[in-house]
């Protein structure tokens, strides 16, 4: 095993720790050896606290190459590692620092021959991934109509190696939809892993379970880079899933000196594999830690911190703290009960007119939402009053796959002679692809009515996509309203007819992210409660489509409002915040209710509440219009268990559009 030593150097420059950093950071920076948890509340100079930490080490002594610095992003670690070049005033090449798997594939290549592997091994992306599942599903013969294609594949596989969990322990939680084939998909997941190996490849995931393998199987190996490794410094630690945990106590064993960064109240991506333990249970695998509290908060106002506070303490599994603002006091955050979602949108388009009224930019106003789906109204609302914005939670609302996918249905019931509309639906038929919806289009264009035609033209279609040819005439029938001689389809119903039968299926074998697609089309269901006419309505939503709100040539950095899922927006700020939809079953989510994630979901509500740096807006509709009818919604447990001195609620007078 290789020796390492401490080599002491005398540097030019002595930093001024006590000036520079606050009491809490300081102690952090200059405490010595031993493992460290320190907890990092939001706003509270997290990424100053660690920078000046690793210029100290460097400082008294410890080579650069002599620390591990792991991060989330690789941008994170370049500018920590920018600050401290600054910081003692030379080069510090030689610090290992970047994401688990940037490290995880610098070691990898000089030990891959050890695990089996060849020199030179490629890397899969997640789209080579996906190919790769795809091919492995041709090749996979039995029931392949109803396994999942391969993007939705590539997400299955990397929870179970994330999570370290099986296929069979993992589909039921996250992948119910496909139950009735895990013994399919482990044959998939099988054939997947050996084609990869064979061909000398290794996909992302690939790079920390072996990185893992390696330090497990290689006692050398292992005990070389935990020597090696003086001082390991982990951010966003809440964020580590199981896997990355371990790799990290693997790598610090010989010599203990551990820093983990994080905040346990901002632990919230349990869907991507994270785990809350990691961070919660720190002090039991390291007993002799030493835990930092960083609570001087640089960002809100003391109300916004107030209510943040108050919000948080409900949680029962957490390591308690409040965050104290050095700010000026400000305004009270803003409670606003509002008839529904018109109405919410509407108000909260005009307040951000009032607000850039006031001098704050577009650019420093934000609105974020528990799901994407939330953000339909408001989007066809700035978009009508010529607001600019910028979608951060995915693609603008009418640009998204499965959203074009239900106006094309209602299009060719409106307009017949839609070619490109027919060509996308036919294409959504399993077996049906480029050249067959070419000579579907053809034939029936030929037709003076091509939805007449269509039912003719089974013989255009291969025999193995016959069966869902046949249930695609018969949503076709439904649409064209042949079961429905009283009274003409209501757009409401006619979308919910389409995802029902067969596109909700659809959705779910070819996106990893079906749900929240579902809920994006019900709740363009539920705004279609407004219209009688499909032509209407479809007519309507395509001038949204292509009207205000965009960004033109030239113009991608003019102001814009930002939306956002709370998810997208950690790590943000913003002078002002709107939350929106904050209802039971939305914010939290109807899946959280009363179960072990409502604790997670109120982190969610920390987090977004967290963002805002001198002005706060909770909004929650009273009443919410769903497909099937009009009822009452109930504001958010998240606001019902607030204490009322915490924010001041505004009731609405509306008067010809103006609040």
């Amino acid at each position: 095993m290789k020796k390492y030593f401490l080599r002491r150097e005398s540097s030019g420059l002595k930093l001024s720790y006590e000036k520079e950093l606050n009491k809490e950071q300081y102690a952090v920076v200059m405490h010595r050896d031993g493992p460290m948890l320190v907890l990092a509340g939001a706003g509270t100079g997290k990424t100053r606290t660690v920078t000046y930490r690793v210029a100290r080490l460097i400082e008294t002594g410890i080579r650069p190459e002599n620390i591990l610095l792991l991060t989330f992003t690789n941008k994170a670690a370049k500018e920590m590692m920018r600050r401290v070049d600054l910081l003692i005033g030379r080069n510090i090449r030689g610090l290992m620092g970047g994401t688990f798997h940037h490290i995880g594939n610098m070691i990898l290549r000089r030990h891959c021959l050890l695990l089996g592997y060849k020199q030179g091994f490629s890397i899969l992306d997640r789209e080579d991934s996906k190919d790769l599942f795809d091919i492995c599903l041709g090749e996979i013969k039995k029931r392949e109509s109803v396994l999942p294609k391969g993007s939705v594949l590539c997400d299955m596989y990397s929870l179970t190696k994330n999570k370290e969990s099986s296929v069979e322990e993992i589909v039921p939680l996250y992948f119910p939809h496909f139950n009735n084939v895990i013994y399919e998909i482990e044959q998939v997941t099988t054939l997947y892993d050996k084609k990869k190996h064979a061909l000398n490849l290794m996909d992302f995931d690939d790079l920390l379970t072996n990185w893992k393998s390696l330090l497990l199987e290689h006692e050398n190996i292992r005990e070389d880079y935990s020597a090696k490794f003086m001082q390991v410094l982990v951010d966003e630690y809440q964020d580590t899933n199981k896997l990355q945990a371990e790799i990290v106590d693997l790598l610090s064993d010989t010599n203990r000196n551990l820093m983990v960064v994080g905040d346990d109240a901002q632990s919230i991506y349990s869907f991507r594999g994270a785990d809350f333990e990691n961070i919660l249970k720190f002090p039991e695998r390291y007993p002799n830690v030493t835990v930092f509290n960083l609570t001087t908060n640089y960002r809100s106002t003391p109300e916004i911190l107030r209510l943040a506070n108050k919000s948080i303490i409900h949680n029962i599994r957490q390591f308690h703290k409040e965050l104290n603002s050095v700010k000026d006091p400000g305004n009270m955050p803003s409670l606003v009960p509002l008839r529904d979602i018109f109405q919410q949108a509407d108000f909260v388009a005009q307040k951000i007119l009032d607000i850039n009224a006031d001098g704050i930019t577009l650019n420093d106003i934000a609105v974020l939402y528990r799901s994407h789906y939330q953000s339909m109204e408001l989007q066809m609302e700035l978009q009508r009053r010529g607001i600019p914005f910028e979608v951060r939670s995915g693609l603008k609302f009418f640009e998204q796959a499965h959203i074009k996918d239900i106006l094309s249905f209602l299009r060719v019931v409106i307009n017949p002679f839609d070619e490109l509309s027919w060509k996308r639906i036919v294409k959504l038929i399993p077996g049906i692809g480029n050249i067959t919806a070419a000579k579907l289009w053809d034939s029936i264009s030929r037709s003076e009515s091509p939805l007449d035609a269509i039912v003719g033209m089974g013989r255009l279609v291969p025999k193995k996509a016959l069966d869902g040819f046949s249930l695609f005439l018969a949503l076709l029938n439904i649409l064209r309203n042949r079961d429905y001689s009283n009274s003409p389809l209501q757009p409401s119903a006619a979308i919910d007819h389409i995802l029902r039968q067969g596109y909700e299926d659809y959705l779910y074998n070819h996106y990893p992210n079906a749900e929240e697609r579902i809920q994006d089309i019900e709740q363009m269901t539920g705004f279609a409660l407004k219209y009688t006419s499909l032509e209407t309505f479809v007519s309507e939503l395509s001038l949204q489509s292509v009207s205000g709100g965009e960004a033109g040539e030239g113009e991608d950095e003019r102001e814009c409002v930002i939306l956002s899922t709370v998810h997208q927006a950690k790590g943000l700020e913003w002078n002002t915040v709107f939350i929106i939809g904050l209802n039971d079953g939305r914010f939290p989510s109807v899946r959280s209710l009363k179960t072990e994630y409502e604790e997670e979901e109120r982190r969610l509500f920390y987090v977004a509440v967290t963002r805002a740096k001198d002005d706060l807006c909770l909004c929650y509709p009273f009443t919410s219009e769903e497909w099937s009818g009009l009822g009452f919604s109930r504001p958010s447990r998240f606001i019902r268990e607030l204490p009322e001195d915490v924010y001041e609620e505004v009731v609405i007078k509306e008067i010809d559009g103006i609040y």
